[in-house]
């Protein structure tokens, strides 16, 4: 049998049609309403030519296009690949270029940075650059006029199967080996069963989403939500006082946010238990909560927090509500059908308590990093996704996390990749070494740092490298926030450069 995505908005619509589907700024919509929307869009894609398998990639803000779209494709076989508006010149080809991108939807606050790329993307047709805010933009065709011209009916004569693609999120793409993350409509359809069951989701539940809708953290609230028929309401971006007044205001139960957020949410103004006493899961995702915070919402908001780990790649851990008091310190346990382990460098099982790579498989597990048989092998082995994280089990089985085994900064709930930062720091005139290493950020949980030396004879000042770096790195979430130039970097025997005590000596000169 089946089990896909591409009947779930058209059933509801059916079924249950004056429900409200979604809701964004003035805009509220029932399964009916939103259906039909859905409808026009893939109805669009195919009237243009864009085919079953065909990649389509959004550069767009928080809208209810967004939203519209993730649907559409869903109905009419294409796969989505939403890009970060935060990227920027050579990162962004890159990944249009891997993606095979046959149609860009994007919107008039972009369309300076992909015209400096415009010339480079001779592969895809002029007429598929859609805008979803103008329709006299020379060179991009006017998304609402092409969808108001297209049926409000269910695409016909497309076969889904479980195997199709539904996505590719990327998780890199400035070192030239972009990293594409397939999901298939059989993967995200097991996130919308299983995490609809792990946050206890009913057809009534309302939720709320703050954060960018690019990446992969909302897909775990988004399509359960969607799947049980609750409405989800999205937010053009986060902000506390209007996240806590649309909380109090519509009554939401469900939110999964990064914990910058939810430090934020904490120390809002306006912050009052009153005002969240309709949430029934706040859900903590992206990096590890701090102790002191997790305290917090227990104080004021008992009895809700949930914290997740979890690669994009495909599998996860549950700390769930009611094991956060005995385990506050874990991020809890393998959910239903999903499998971890803790191996040596050998591949060996460790006993409990005692740390190693975090290694899982999962029905929701990619089948492939897009077009890269040689990162996916080295991925994926025996069946087993490896982490690269660091972490223990305890006698319970209960999953601590110790620490990040590939280095990677995690800011504002973004993955940062160091060796992408320094491919680029490196490239300075002055610069002989290079070493990124991220610091906690009060606002970003945590922010890159560039440790550099300097060829002989040349030299160069922190603030000038700053500067430098930032005007070149591939995206907004990859500048630095600090440059420190060293005489040398501290080694190891074998001569690898010893990273984590230059974090450490950073971080205590800063406190000191």
């Amino acid at each position: 049998m089946n089990f896909h995505l591409s009947k779930l908005i058209s059933r509801h619509a059916r079924y249950r049609p004056d429900h409200t589907a979604m809701v964004f700024k003035d805009t509220r919509l029932t399964y009916k309403e939103f259906n039909r929307r859905v409808n026009r869009v893939a109805n669009t894609f195919l009237d243009m030519g864009i085919q079953k398998g065909d990649k389509v990639a959004t550069l767009l803000p928080n809208c209810l296009e967004i939203l519209e779209i993730y649907w559409a494709v869903s109905k009419m076989g294409a796969v989505v690949v939403p890009l970060s508006t935060l990227l920027l010149g050579k990162g962004l080809q890159s990944l249009l270029v891997d993606a095979d991108t046959k149609l860009v939807i994007t919107y008039s606050g972009f369309v300076p940075t992909l015209e400096a790329i415009r010339s480079e993307l001779t592969y895809i047709a002029p007429e598929r650059f859609l805008i979803i805010d103008s329709e006299d933009t020379p060179g991009y065709r006017g998304y609402h006029a092409l969808k108001a011209g297209a049926a409000d009916t269910d695409p016909q004569g497309i076969e889904i199967t479980d195997d199709d693609q539904y996505n590719i999120m990327y998780t890199s793409g400035t070192t030239g080996l972009p990293k594409g993350i397939v999901h298939t409509h059989f993967v995200r359809s097991i996130y919308a069963t299983l995490f609809a069951l792990n946050f206890r989701m009913t057809p009534e539940c309302i939720t709320l989403h703050t954060g960018s809708m690019v990446f992969n953290g909302p897909f775990v609230m988004m399509l359960p939500t969607f799947f049980v028929g609750g409405t989800y309401i999205l937010h053009e971006l986060f902000d506390p006082e209007a996240f806590i007044e649309t909380v109090r205001k519509e009554k939401v139960t469900h939110v999964i946010m990064v914990p910058a957020q939810l430090i934020a949410i904490l120390n809002s103004p306006n912050f009052s238990t009153d005002a969240l006493q309709s949430l029934e899961a706040i859900c903590s995702v992206g990096a590890p909560l701090l102790l002191e915070h997790k305290e917090a919402l227990l104080k004021y908001l008992p009895g809700r927090f949930y914290e997740l780990y979890g690669l994009t790649e495909g599998f996860a851990t549950v700390l769930d509500k009611n094991d956060f008091m005995r385990k506050p310190g874990s991020v809890g346990i393998p959910t239903s059908m999903f499998e971890i382990r803790i191996v040596d460098d050998k591949g060996n099982d460790l006993p409990p308590g005692e740390t190693g790579e975090i290694i899982g498989r999962a029905p929701m597990m990619m089948p492939e990093y897009y077009k890269r048989p040689d990162l996916t092998q080295e991925a994926i082995k025996d069946g087993w996704l490896y982490s690269g994280d660091l972490g223990y089990l305890d006698e319970d089985g209960f999953l601590y996390l110790v620490d990040r085994k590939k280095d990677m900064i995690i800011s504002g709930g973004v993955n940062v990749y160091p060796k992408d930062i320094e491919e680029i720091v490196v490239q300075h005139p002055a610069v002989l070494e290079t070493a990124i290493f991220g610091v906690p950020s009060t606002k970003w949980g945590e922010t890159p740092v560039a440790a550099v030396t300097l060829k002989p004879g040349i030299e160069a000042a922190p603030e000038e490298l700053r500067v430098w770096i930032n005007e070149h790195v591939g995206a907004k979430f990859q500048r630095v926030s600090d440059v420190i130039i060293m005489a040398d970097f501290p080694r190891n025997v074998a001569g690898k450069t010893l990273k984590r005590e230059i974090r450490e000596n950073y971080i205590n000169d800063q406190q000191s």
